[in-house]
């Protein structure tokens, strides 16, 4: 890709809605709930659709659908670009956009979600729905960022994701590839999706997970960090990520987070990158919560703009741990920073008013 790329970041998504209590009450205790429109994949363009970069959804609604309309008007709000054709609902059984249930938790009381996710009319994306040459080729992309989540979800998916990324290689568009392996997902499909994975995963040029992702969707061997503290998982992701290196020479950034949940409005957070051959580590520190959804979506949707904006290794970590943070102090899933002042401020922990 020799000119400026129009779109910072595109990705590959299947919308849909989350529904959360108000006043932090449980799912099934309260009667009063607020509605945003939500996917992992938004979740991540939305930073640097908030700082001013132009980003793309590729995706598919329902035809007529007020649930259409209402995710369409919050893209629009949220300075995110759609490309997705619409489809009859064919029915009161027939498509529409999936329903995430959830609430926040408080104290020593956990979070709570439950995915409805029947009849979604995002698992049926395939590439004739998109005109490819001139997204990729006229306009330019610069990152295409791909989630586990989207390409999981159906055979469908899985085999419109692997597509998009050999195109987008095509173009020279750099791919982005966070694993989000979901067992759930997965089941009775292991080995269609660990070739798929692997396909993704070759042509990547950044790959995120933590030790479970790279172990269950890659087969990637490595010490078990289960049940240890942060600093043993520090050095188990280390130890598995020279392993990756040499499976996916392609890859230059590896990224991962790191949690340990104190309690539901308090965690330890940090992350580690590994890019090219050198190693940063965002040693944890204790973060308050207001709703953990989105915290992981948050870390690559800054990781990956300090990586579109040609930063160096410690500063891509840096603005990711702390757009994780923004996500982690929203009640949206998704962080929406007012600018990049507003980010590095919360890294430093400067928390005084800014008038």
């Amino acid at each position: 890709m020799t000119k400026q790329p129009r779109y910072a970041i595109a990705a590959p998504t299947s919308m849909g809605v989350r529904i959360t209590p108000e006043a932090r009450e449980g799912v099934h205790t309260s009667d009063l709930f607020r509605m945003q429109s939500t996917s992992a994949e938004t979740n991540v363009l939305n930073i640097a659709a908030s700082l001013g970069q132009e980003c793309l959804a590729l995706t598919k609604f329902v035809e007529g659908s007020p649930v259409s309309a209402f995710i369409q008007r919050e893209l629009r709000a949220r300075n995110i670009r759609y490309e997705g054709i619409s489809v009859p609902q064919d029915g009161p059984w027939g498509f529409r956009h999936q329903f995430n249930i959830a609430d926040s938790g408080f104290g020593l009381v956990g979070p709570r979600v439950w995915n409805d996710r029947a009849g979604e009319v995002g698992r049926t994306l395939s590439m004739e729905e998109f005109d490819i040459e001139r997204i990729f080729g006229q306009e330019g992309v610069g990152i295409l960022h791909i989630s586990g989540l989207i390409a999981a979800l159906s055979p469908e998916t899985a085999a419109f994701c692997a597509a998009l990324a050999r195109r987008a290689k095509d173009y020279g568009t750099r791919v982005s590839f966070d694993l989000n392996y979901r067992a759930s997902f997965w089941k009775g499909r292991e080995a269609e999706l660990r070739r798929v994975f692997h396909e993704i995963a070759s042509l990547a040029d950044v790959l995120v997970g933590n030790e479970e992702d790279f172990q269950l969707a890659l087969g990637i061997t490595g010490p078990d960090a289960g049940g240890k503290g942060l600093q043993e998982k520090i050095a188990a992701f280390q130890t598995m990520i020279e392993t990756a290196r040499k499976a996916y020479p392609n890859a230059r950034y590896f990224a991962t987070t790191l949690r340990e949940v104190i309690h539901a409005n308090e965690h330890l957070w940090g992350a580690i990158l590994c890019a090219d051959d050198a190693w940063v580590i965002e040693q944890p520190r204790s973060i308050p919560v207001l709703d953990r959804i989105g915290g992981g979506d948050g870390f690559t949707g800054g990781l990956l703009y300090g990586i579109a904006r040609g930063w160096d290794a410690e500063a891509c970590l840096q603005f990711g741990w702390a757009s994780g943070v923004l996500a982690a102090s929203s009640l949206t899933d998704y962080a929406t920073p007012a600018d990049e002042e507003q980010i590095w401020s919360i890294y430093s922990g400067n928390a005084r008013v800014k008038r």
